[in-house]
């Protein structure tokens, strides 16, 4: 079986030549054309970003037709397909690797996940079904597995700006707190219903937002030992505070620091810090 999610999990490269697991593009279009957002670093992006304003750039998912060629082409390796992709709540890419699915249901056994959520979030889950299928798991039994550790996992975050969630029209029920409020570091979070961003609570510093994420993610979780990736765009100091408050109050089973991909910093800008955060008991017997 061959593992396909798309580059919002923020999968390492590492990660993805170990479980051999293939990364449906996202692309980033600027006024001088697309650009797949594994191709572009963090840092490449941002600087773009920044020589843009006050534009911004759009995303594209992949087509039908992109999913059809890449299914296609996997099934001279494997006539069984596992595709996990970003929250339908927050892009079309999932209808589109339907469809691709579709169009191939009489020459392959496809699997559609949707994870319901995005980047450390989204990661967990791909990393649950490629450690599971290494463990020798039924699809079945991973897909037991998958549906607590959607449940369980949390990704909250805060930003510096609302800006460029307003502009790349992603603001959904966050749409509250525009207007003469912009300047407020919201706290954010990936719904479990309906995998869209809801306001958890609106903060005047960055500081306090991090204290609000940390408190938050102490009452969903208490003494549970946690395996958290903190997130950031271009904001390392956010991202440090961020990690020194976690560790502060949380019990920390493993805890490391990723960029989010310049693909979802298209609606954050860079000043985006967050986490992702998952029960180490969800995760322990696979690693």
């Amino acid at each position: 079986m061959r593992i396909v999610t798309d580059s919002a999990a923020d999968l390492s490269a590492q990660e993805l030549e170990e479980y051999k697991i293939i990364s449906a593009p996202l692309f980033i279009n600027f006024p001088d054309g697309s650009v797949n957002a594994a191709d572009i670093t963090p840092d490449e992006f941002y600087s773009r970003l920044e020589l843009m304003k006050p534009n911004v750039p759009t995303t594209a998912q992949p087509s039908v037709g992109n999913f059809r060629d890449l299914y296609h082409e996997i099934m001279n390796e494997s006539k069984e397909i596992f595709s996990i992709h970003i929250s339908s709540g927050l892009s079309g890419t999932i209808n589109s690797a339907r469809l691709g699915l579709e169009a191939l249901k009489d020459e392959l056994t496809g699997h559609l996940w949707d994870t319901l959520t995005l980047s450390g979030g989204e990661r967990f889950q791909v990393l649950t079904v490629a450690l599971g299928y290494k463990a020798g798991w039924s699809v079945d039994k991973i897909i037991e597995r998958l549906k607590v550790v959607r449940e369980k996992t949390e990704v909250i975050y805060t930003l510096e700006t609302l800006d460029y969630l307003a502009k790349g029209g992603r603001i959904g029920r966050v749409q509250a707190l525009m207007g003469s409020v912009l300047k407020i570091k919201p706290v954010i979070n990936v719904s479990h219903v309906d995998g869209k961003y809801n306001t958890v609570t609106k903060t005047r510093t960055i500081p306090s937002a991090i204290d609000a994420i940390t408190e938050n993610l102490h009452g969903i979780y208490g003494k549970t030992p946690l395996w958290l990736t903190v997130l950031h765009g271009q904001f390392k100091m956010g991202a440090d505070l961020l990690t020194q408050s976690l560790t502060s109050v949380l019990n920390v089973g493993k805890i490391e620091t990723r960029r989010i991909s310049p693909v979802l910093g298209v609606h954050t800008g860079p000043g985006i810090a967050g986490v992702a955060a998952v029960p180490m008991e969800l995760m322990q017997d696979l690693l």
